[in-house]
C-alpha cells in the first residue's frame, strides 16, 4: 500500500470516529431539548431546536455517509469509479442566527462544530475530485441544475 493511499486511509478513518461522537452529541443534546428558567420553553426555542436539530442531524449523516463510503473503498468494497460516481457530499446548508440566537451557548457550539467538520470533510472532497476528475460530466451538470433549482426557491 503506497502512503497516500495509507495516509488517507488514515484520515477517513479519524474523521470517521470524529463524526461518530458527533452525531452521539447532535443526538443527545436535540433529544433532550432545552427549557428556558421559568421551565416553559417557548415557540422559538422549540422551532429552532426543530430546524437546527434536523440540519445537524442531516449535517452529520451526510459526514458518515460519505466517510463510510470511503472507507469501503479502502476495503476494496467499492471500486474507485463507483465511489467518483457515487460518493458526492452535499453542500452544507448554513444555521441561520435567528434560531442559533435561540439556543444555549452548549447547544450553538455543538452546531458550530458539526458544520466546521463539514467544511473540512467537503476540502477533502474537493480536492479528491480535483485529483481524480469528473466521473460523468454531465450526470453532475444536471445534478447541480436540480440542486441549484432547490435552492433558488428555498
Amino acid at each position: 500500500m503506497d502512503m497516500t493511499r495509507s495516509m488517507n486511509e488514515q484520515i477517513v478513518e479519524t474523521l470517521y470516529h470524529e463524526a461518530m461522537e458527533l452525531a452521539e452529541d447532535v443526538r443527545g443534546v436535540f433529544a433532550r431539548g432545552f427549557a428556558v428558567p421559568d421551565g416553559e420553553t417557548t415557540d422559538v426555542v422549540r422551532i429552532a431546536l426543530s430546524i437546527e436539530g434536523m440540519r445537524s442531524t442531516t449535517r452529520i449523516m451526510n459526514l458518515l455517509a460519505w466517510l463510510l463510503n470511503q472507507r469501503a473503498y479502502f476495503n476494496g468494497e467499492l471500486s474507485a469509479h463507483q465511489l467518483l460516481r457515487r460518493n458526492r457530499l452535499v453542500d452544507d446548508r448554513p444555521s441561520e442566527s435567528l434560531y442559533l440566537d435561540a439556543l444555549e451557548p452548549e447547544t450553538r457550539a455543538l452546531i458550530a462544530e458539526t458544520e466546521r467538520l463539514h467544511a473540512r470533510v467537503a476540502r477533502l472532497d474537493a480536492e479528491w475530485r480535483e485529483q481524480t476528475g469528473p466521473a460523468d460530466g454531465a450526470v453532475h451538470a444536471l445534478q447541480d441544475r436540480i440542486a441549484g433549482a432547490f435552492t433558488a426557491t428555498a
